[in-house]
């Protein structure tokens, strides 16, 4: 992967985490246009990495108070937040260590699958759009309901981001906490399937030297954090639904000419 492969999977990778497009389905479609160029494990550790450093910087000193809250070893409130991540970890941790080959059969640039999972992910931002505004602090079956959703966004096309907030709303639950929640539950599983990824595969530069791997993880930090200040203002303004239109045209475009 050269220089400008790199900055552009890093851009795409920092933009489309937290924007509710599905980085997957578009990590597939610039793979498509790059002519099915593909990602070394080095570099896919990289620039996860990135994104999940540009969650931590934004939400610090969040992150600050749960860590301090658990580790008073008390059930306070820090503590049932913290609970209920590792609730909602508990679907995407099945679907990680049983149904990972399968999964990974969804992967091969077939961007009519990836189309119509844009599509469905429309649907769930525009449904999601049109209810009530709830006001209920999230459960810990709404934790669980929730990262059912986040695991079934592991297929390409289908945004996590679109698909766990969505749920939430659907469920009644507060925009601002959903957001949080939506960006805080996603360390875990993604610095874990790292680690699994290093300790069991041959983790080497192959074609990834230096400069492309700083391109990549810099670009998508710097994108990535500033897509999830965005992502946290548009769903507190309920503005999802541009994103519906926009899915649902691209994912017709891929369904109808890719």
């Amino acid at each position: 992967m050269n220089w400008y492969e790199a900055l552009v999977f890093g851009l795409v990778q920092g933009l489309t985490e937290f924007l509710p497009v599905s980085s997957s389905g578009y990590l597939e479609i610039t793979k498509f246009f790059f002519g099915g160029v593909e990602e070394s494990l080095l570099f896919s550790v990289v620039v996860h990495g990135a994104t999940i450093l540009s969650i931590i910087v934004v939400f610090w000193h969040e992150i600050i108070r749960l860590t301090k809250g658990v580790l008073q070893f008390q059930m306070n409130d820090e503590t049932h937040y913290f609970l209920k991540i590792l609730v909602s970890l508990i679907p995407v941790g099945i679907v990680g260590f049983t149904l990972k080959d399968f999964v990974e059969g969804f992967f091969n640039a077939n961007m009519t699958f990836t189309g119509a999972m844009l599509i469905v992910t429309a649907f769930l931002l525009a449904i999601s759009h049109f209810v009530r505004k709830g006001d209920r602090e999230i459960s810990y079956s709404g934790a669980f309901i929730i990262g059912i959703a986040q695991a079934l966004a592991v297929l390409p096309g289908l945004s996590r981001s679109g698909s766990t907030i969505s749920t939430g709303l659907l469920l009644g639950h507060r925009k601002e906490e959903l957001t949080k929640f939506s960006f805080l539950m996603v360390i875990i599983p993604v610095v874990g399937a790292n680690l699994v990824e290093i300790m069991t595969s041959d983790v080497s530069t192959g074609d990834a030297v230096f400069l492309p791997l700083t391109i990549a993880f810099f670009t998508a930090f710097i994108s990535g954090y500033f897509a999830c200040k965005w992502m946290v203002r548009l769903v507190s303004r309920g503005k999802l639904i541009w994103f519906a239109v926009y899915c649902t045209l691209v994912g017709l475009a891929l369904i109808l000419f890719a």
